[in-house]
Parts: C-alpha cells; sequence; structure tokens
C-alpha cells in the first residue's frame, strides 16, 4: 500500500488500510477491498490525476462509482463490538454532497449537543424524538443506561427538531393518518382523527414503500421524456437565431435586385423578421427555462429521497409526498410552433414581388421595342408570369368521382427499411412510428440521416396511381418524392417539400399544410384520419384526398393553373413554375415523421375504408 503502513493489529482485517481504524461505515471497491466511506471519499475526490485507484493494489475505477454501505460487513462489524445498554440504532452511511438538512454534516456544520454550554458544545452523537433535543456520547449516557429512558426514540444528529411537533398540540408526530394523509400527533388521534385509519409511521413508511420503484421508474422516464424535450427547445432556439440570420440575408439579396423605391418596404420586412423572431426566441426560451427547472425540481426531490435514512420514517414520508406532487405537477404546453417559423414567409413574398417586376420590365422592354402584344402592360402581368402550357381543367376540382373510382387505379406500397431514419420504428411493411431512443439499422446509402423519413419501395413512371394512408397520431408529412433524391441532405434542404424534388401534404396538429420548393399553402379543412393521394403522369398532376365513408374531399391539387386576374399566389407561382420537373423522373411514395409522437399506417385498399383507429 503508498502512502501508509500496515493496519492495526487489534482491529486486523476490520480496520480501514487508509486511516488504520476499526471500519466505519464500511464499503467494497470491485477489485475487493475494503475502506471508510469517509476515507475512500476523500481519496477518490483527492488531487491524483487520472482515473482514480484502489490504496490497496492500485486497480482503477470509475470515477462515477457510487459509493455504498456493504451492510453484511457493518453487521459483522456491529457483533464484534461490545452491546452496550439502551437501543443502538445502525449508524448512517456518510452522506453524499449535496445531501438534505437530515444529514449529520453539511454546510451548516455538524449538529451540536443542546446540553453542553453555549459556546463549548459538542458534535451530538444522537437526537432523542422524544426529548426534542441533541446530544454529545457524555450527555447521551442517562439514555443509554438508565431504565427511565428506555422507551425513548434515538436516532442520527437531527436539526430543527421542532418540526417534528405537531403545530397545533406541540407534541411529536408519531403516526400517519391515510384518511387525510398526514402525519399527527397523540392528541390529533384522540380528537380529529379518532374515525380515521392511523398507523405507526413505519407501518405507513412499508406500505408506501412498495410504491417507490413504480414512482421512481415514472420520474426516471419523465426526467429522459424531459431530456429530450430540453434538447428539442435548445434546438429549436438555435434554429430560430440561425434561420433568422439565413432569411435577413435572402431579404438583402432578394431586395437588391429590385429597385430604390422598395427600400421603404425592405426595412419593413425586415423589422417583421426582428419582431417575429424575437417574439418567437421569448417563447422558446420561457419553454426551455420551465422544463429545466421542472427537470431540476424532479432531480432534487428524487435525490432528496435517496439521501433519507432507514430509519427515518417521517422524512421519508415527506420527502415521498414532495417527490409524488412533483412528478404529478401538469406540464406547461409547448410553444404555438414546433417545425415551421412564419417569418420565413418573408422571402416568399419578396421573391414574388421580384418575380412580378423583373417579369414587369420584360415585358415593357420588349413592348418598347415592338415585340410586346398590344396593350400588355404592368397590370396584365399575373398572368403573363404562368407558364405558357396550361390545362383548361379546374384547379380545384370538385369530388364528383367516388372512391370506388380512385380504387382502379389502387397502387400497394411497401415501405423500404433501407431508407428509414434511425429514429423511425417499422412494423412490417405498413406501419412507421417515430421514436426516442435509435435504431441499429444496418449501414445503407439510400438511408435518411438528418431528417425523420422513409420512402416506399415502389417507383412510379408513368400512368396514375392511388394509395392511402391513416394517421394516427402526431405531425405527418405524405408526399412525392424523385428517385434520385439525395438522403444525405441538411434537415433544411433534406425536408420533404422543402426542395424542388419532393412535395407533400402536412397535417401540424392544427390543420394542413401543402409544401413544394419550401412555399406553403394552408388549408382550412377538418382532420381526416384517412389521406387519399392520387398522382396522374399524364396531368403532371398531385391531389390529396380527405377519405371518410366512401367520401372523397379535395384538400389540395398540384398543378400547373392559371392565375384569376387581381390574385397572385407565391405558391401557385412556384407550382407554375417547377412542378412540372418532377414528372422526369421516377417518383416514390414519402413519409415524414415530424412529431415525437408521430405514426402513420399504410390504409388497406379495401372497397370500404375502415379507419386503423376503428379496428384497433
Amino acid at each position: 500500500m503508498e502512502g501508509g503502513g500496515p493496519p492495526s493489529p487489534a482491529d486486523g482485517p476490520f480496520a480501514c488500510p487508509i486511516c488504520l481504524e476499526a471500519l466505519r461505515d464500511p464499503v467494497t471497491l470491485p477489485c475487493g477491498h475494503n475502506f471508510c466511506l469517509r476515507c475512500l471519499g476523500a481519496h477518490r475526490d483527492g488531487p491524483a490525476p487520472g482515473a482514480p485507484r484502489c490504496p490497496l493494489c492500485q486497480e482503477p475505477f470509475p470515477a462515477g462509482l457510487r459509493l455504498r454501505k456493504n451492510h453484511a460487513l457493518s453487521e459483522l462489524l456491529q457483533l464484534r463490538r461490545p452491546m452496550a445498554p439502551g437501543p443502538e440504532p445502525e449508524a448512517e452511511p456518510e452522506p453524499e454532497p449535496g445531501a438534505g438538512a437530515g444529514a449529520q454534516a453539511d454546510a451548516e456544520g455538524p449538529v451540536l449537543c443542546d446540553v453542553c454550554p453555549a459556546g463549548q458544545a459538542a458534535a451530538a452523537a444522537r437526537s432523542c424524538l422524544v426529548c426534542l433535543a441533541s446530544f454529545c456520547a457524555e450527555h447521551l449516557q442517562p439514555h443509554r443506561a438508565s431504565a427511565a429512558f428506555r422507551a425513548h426514540r434515538l436516532a442520527p444528529p437531527l436539526r430543527r427538531l421542532e418540526e417534528r411537533l405537531c403545530r397545533r398540540h406541540l407534541r411529536p408526530l408519531d403516526a400517519y393518518c391515510r384518511a387525510c394523509p398526514a402525519c399527527v400527533c397523540p392528541l390529533c388521534r384522540a380528537q380529529d382523527h379518532r374515525a380515521h385509519d392511523v398507523v405507526p409511521l413505519e407501518q405507513e413508511r412499508d406500505l408506501q414503500e412498495a410504491q417507490r420503484p413504480k414512482i421512481l421508474s415514472d420520474v426516471e422516464n419523465q426526467l429522459d421524456e424531459l431530456g429530450v424535450v430540453i434538447a428539442q427547445a435548445r434546438k429549436t432556439v438555435e434554429l430560430i437565431k440561425s434561420t433568422a440570420l439565413k432569411e435577413k440575408d435572402i431579404v438583402s439579396k432578394l431586395f437588391a435586385v429590385a429597385t430604390r423605391a422598395l427600400e421603404t418596404f425592405q426595412k419593413e420586412v425586415a423589422t417583421f423578421i426582428e419582431d417575429d423572431e424575437q417574439s418567437m426566441l421569448t417563447e422558446a426560451e420561457e419553454y426551455l427555462r420551465q422544463k429545466e427547472e421542472r427537470r431540476a425540481k424532479l432531480s432534487q426531490c428524487k435525490q432528496n429521497l435517496e439521501q433519507v435514512s432507514s430509519t427515518d420514517a417521517l422524512c421519508f414520508l415527506q420527502e415521498f409526498q414532495a417527490l409524488k406532487i412533483a412528478a404529478e405537477e401538469n406540464n406547461s404546453p409547448g410553444p404555438s410552433f414546433q417545425k415551421e417559423l412564419s417569418f420565413t414567409k418573408s422571402s416568399q413574398v419578396v421573391c414574388a414581388v421580384k418575380e412580378l417586376l423583373v417579369t414587369a420590365c420584360k415585358s415593357q422592354w420588349d413592348q418598347l421595342l415592338g415585340k410586346g402584344a398590344d396593350g400588355a402592360g404592368f397590370h396584365d402581368m399575373q398572368e403573363v408570369i404562368a407558364e405558357p402550357q396550361l390545362s383548361d381543367k379546374p384547379s380545384n376540382p370538385a369530388c364528383s368521382e367516388t372512391r370506388d373510382y380512385f380504387l382502379k387505379f389502387a397502387f400497394i406500397i411497401d415501405l423500404d427499411s433501407d431508407t428509414a431514419d434511425k429514429f423511425i420504428q417499422l412494423f412490417g411493411t405498413k406501419g412507421a412510428k417515430r421514436v426516442l431512443n435509435p435504431i441499429a439499422y444496418p449501414e445503407s446509402s439510400t438511408r435518411f440521416i438528418n431528417c425523420e423519413q422513409v420512402l416506399g419501395e415502389n417507383m412510379m413512371n408513368r400512368g396514375n396511381y392511388y394509395w392511402e394512408v391513416e394517421i394516427i397520431d402526431g405531425w405527418v408529412s405524405i408526399g412525392v418524392i424523385t428517385d434520385d433524391f439525395n438522403s444525405r441532405e441538411s434537415y433544411d434542404r433534406g425536408r420533404l417539400g422543402r426542395n424542388e424534388k419532393s412535395c407533400c401534404l402536412q397535417w401540424n396538429g392544427q390543420n394542413y399544410v401543402a409544401w413544394f420548393g419550401g412555399f406553403e399553402s394552408v388549408i382550412q379543412q377538418p382532420f381526416f384520419h384517412t389521406i387519399g393521394v392520387y398522382l396522374e403522369y399524364s396531368e403532371k398532376a398531385l391531389t390529396f384526398f380527405g377519405v371518410k365513408d366512401s367520401k372523397m374531399t379535395c384538400l389540395q391539387q398540384l398543378k400547373v393553373s392559371r392565375f384569376k386576374k387581381g390574385m397572385f399566389d407565391p405558391f401557385q407561382n412556384k407550382i407554375n413554375h417547377q412542378f412540372p420537373s418532377l414528372f422526369a423522373y421516377n417518383l416514390k411514395p414519402a413519409f415524414f415523421l415530424e412529431s415525437v409522437d408521430a405514426h402513420l399506417q399504410l390504409g388497406p385498399l379495401k372497397r370500404d375504408c375502415v379507419s386503423v383507429l376503428k379496428r384497433r
């Protein structure tokens, strides 16, 4: 052994190799050597660099190893000591850092004897729950020697013994009323709790001890969930900041294309972004603060419960009740946004204005050179912007066709496990659910790594296709994607509908939103559990339906169409310019599980549309 001689012969194998005295609160290292809890704790927290090592054999042990009392060795040591008169409670383990007010020693110093003269008080050896006083070893002798004190209950040194008194009767709290529930004194039992089920503190502790594993398990689950929520909240805060900076840069570049007359408009848009950023940051940071405070509170209550002595039933009941109350507190609602930031619409608006100006300038220049049509002016540019190849069919058709008509184009989809993100759990080839813990999927070049997305195995390249999806829970996006899409794209560019190689219909918990090329269109329709998707290659169209009781409600059709005079839609303008290019590729069904509780099922294409939720 380094740094000390052999143990004292008087104690032999029961001596601590560090202090050379009889073991106090013995703990055993993985190598098998025994030490005093206090001595080993001081050795582990010492200035020596690297991982801590056993003082005897120098075998390293984890720095975070929790030192636990060896109860078998402690009982053996008790048998070797001479028996003293009166009851002798088992010594408590040395408190860990951060112990509560009931520990033997804390930041306030040791508990002092109440009998010793002022200024000369020695450290208390025990506290009497009947006398409501603490005594040093010398003044404790009457309790050990005299039969008059035999019924007194001794406990490890405790502070603020007056808190163990009934505030109404100033009597010790020695029982527990299960009807109230509360700790009561003898007078309380005789007066207000005569008809109640009142039991000793130890008996109630034994009963509630059975609930402890479940409560601790619930708390651990809540702590894990809060950890995920806090991580997502932090990510949201960073996303808000970074997106706001990117959005300012995009807006500045777009305004650089415009004329000086738009400088005032540019300042207004920048102010709009900053105001939204500030309001969202305030909400997100407040949400983060609340979750961190709740997690800290749960952790503190859990730690306080773990520090309670096995002989202190009152503290256990009080701390256990505090933990149950903290665990059952209602969670505050999350921010009103989770994925999309409202100020990202700024770039869409400014981009639309830019395209209007560029098209108008070109039209006027052509007219000045004698190339433009007579009468073509700025007021007609909404129609000039639209693509020349436009369908005469309505862009938002009334659902005159029944579900039986679309079932003729039924397309059976199997989910491709080689594309599933590690946070998506597949149920066969038809179900997908987002999970908190990553799944160890094998390596695949087609697997999404930044977005919680999965594709269908089936390819579409001509003809018409129809399939249905059940939204079971959470935020879900349903759409199509080109087969050459890079699954390693970043989160901002890799999500469905945020690029020019995919489009989708999103349910965000409040309403439906259609996405393509980073542009969005909010849809005011009620929620449908079943979503029908109809892809028409010849028409270069994709239509989303809400399906209920074999009735089809058209939610959104993505297809090139003309603008109505006096109305300009940036989303439709994006569709007109770039959506037809999707059909130059092979397409695959695609699904994005956005929220942590997202869950979907590929619906059965039977004649009667029966919801997966109803079947379960």
